[in-house]
């Protein structure tokens, strides 16, 4: 890990309300896995984030504004969360979200197929073109006309585009993650 986390006793009144933010929206979505330390500082991505206040909060409120306004099922979210966080091999989007994927009820032979970056046998309709989505736009490929419109017969119009924008934001978490080496 290149980036510590930081004591929240340290950091400027702008960054720590951020990162009392942060803390306030991970302690009701992200449930189950723990991202705070013993000082309570975060961990995850959220050390170079807060550290680099000035790339990491415009970054920050990008993923909070598609948790603000999500319509996908979680359990198609985290379909395109692992499987992006699988195409950049993010030790820790994997480690976190195959956590929320159990959570959510995915049996663990179809996490550890997602965290693989392999499609699960066990997807309903729209995980699958969840999966299909995710899986072109974290290769760089342009998403094909064809699967395009299949995604919004299933997720509709609002829908492909949450999901096109997730997939975004969580690549832009990975690249984060590896960048600065982050494991936890």
């Amino acid at each position: 890990m290149r980036v510590n986390p930081i004591n929240p006793k340290t950091m400027s009144a702008e960054v720590r309300f951020v990162h009392d933010e942060v803390v306030k929206l991970i302690t009701t979505s992200q449930g189950p896995v723990s991202m705070l330390n013993s000082e309570s500082a975060l961990t995850g991505p959220f050390p170079p984030m807060l550290g680099f206040p000035q790339f990491g909060i415009p970054a920050l409120s990008f993923v909070r504004s598609l948790d603000n306004h999500a319509t996908l099922p979680k359990k198609v979210r985290e379909v395109a969360i692992l499987t992006a966080g699988a195409a950049f091999g993010a030790r820790f989007e994997i480690y976190a979200h195959e956590i929320m994927a159990k959570h959510l009820g995915f049996s663990d032979q179809a996490v550890a197929s997602l965290a693989a970056g392999i499609r699960p046998t066990e997807l309903n309709q729209q995980e699958v073109i969840a999966y299909e989505i995710a899986s072109i736009l974290a290769k760089g490929r342009i998403v094909p006309d064809s699967a395009y419109n299949l995604a919004k017969e299933i997720l509709g119009q609002e829908g492909v585009a949450e999901l096109i924008f997730l997939v975004g934001a969580y690549s832009l978490l990975a690249t984060v993650l590896n960048g600065f080496d982050v494991l936890s």
